[in-house]
């Protein structure tokens, strides 16, 4: 079993590499590709008229149709999947799963394709395990961890900025998205190795587990 796992960008990379091995114990191989962004679809479902820019929503047409032609030509014993993770954001879930489901089954021949959204952000996953936070960063303001709830639609990285960076999330967005990003690139190599995978209260994130080892 081979899975190739798209995500949205580096942030969510990092934490999958460390992750997915130890959800899954070595059984099947896997890669994470991370994007430049979670993007748009794009109307009518069109390929990206410029892919080099990395964008995952507008490049997934694409990309599905390049996995379909690619698994097509593996022997019938080596089995291949594609998941897709990204944020719900302000997003339908429903809605979204809907459109996602469109461009899939565009696809000829379609690729074997799991959608899996962090609600509301993939910061829930790290929120989901308050101990693994509070591992990493010590110091973290209880106050806002407590008050988090669980895959909820609060401006996710906001609250775990403000409970972990100094100053908290208007601080670190005042520094610019570039530096956002990078911090929380540090966090997801800081709490993801401390997380409790068999044990998350991320509804999401368990949902993510059970599929992967599902396949």
């Amino acid at each position: 079993m081979h899975i190739e796992i798209l995500v949205e960008d580096l942030s969510g990379k990092k934490a999958l590499d460390i992750l997915v091995p130890r959800i899954i114990g070595g059984q099947g191989t896997f890669r994470v590709h991370s994007y430049k962004g979670v993007g748009r679809i794009l109307k009518n479902m069109k390929d990206a008229a410029d892919p080099s820019k990395r964008i995952l929503l507008t490049n997934l047409p694409k990309l599905l149709k390049g996995y379909g032609r690619t698994f097509q030509g593996y022997s019938p014993d080596y089995r291949a999947a594609v998941i897709l993770v990204c944020d719900l954001d302000d997003k339908n879930l429903i809605g979204f799963l809907g459109e996602l489901n469109v461009i899939l089954n565009a696809c000829h021949p379609k690729p074997e394709t799991h959608f899996c959204i962090a609600i509301e952000e993939g910061e829930a996953w790290f929120m989901g395990d308050i101990r693994a936070v509070k591992s990493a960063y010590p110091a973290a303001d209880d106050g806002v961890l407590s008050s988090y709830v669980n895959d909820s639609i609060c401006g996710t990285w906001e609250k775990l900025a403000d409970a972990v960076y100094p100053g908290g999330a208007k601080v670190l967005s005042r520094k610019g998205w570039q530096t956002v990003g990078a911090e929380k690139a540090r966090w997801a190599e800081e709490i993801s190795p401390r997380m409790d995978v068999e044990n998350s209260a991320s509804p999401s994130f368990c949902s993510f587990r059970d599929e992967l080892r599902s396949l």
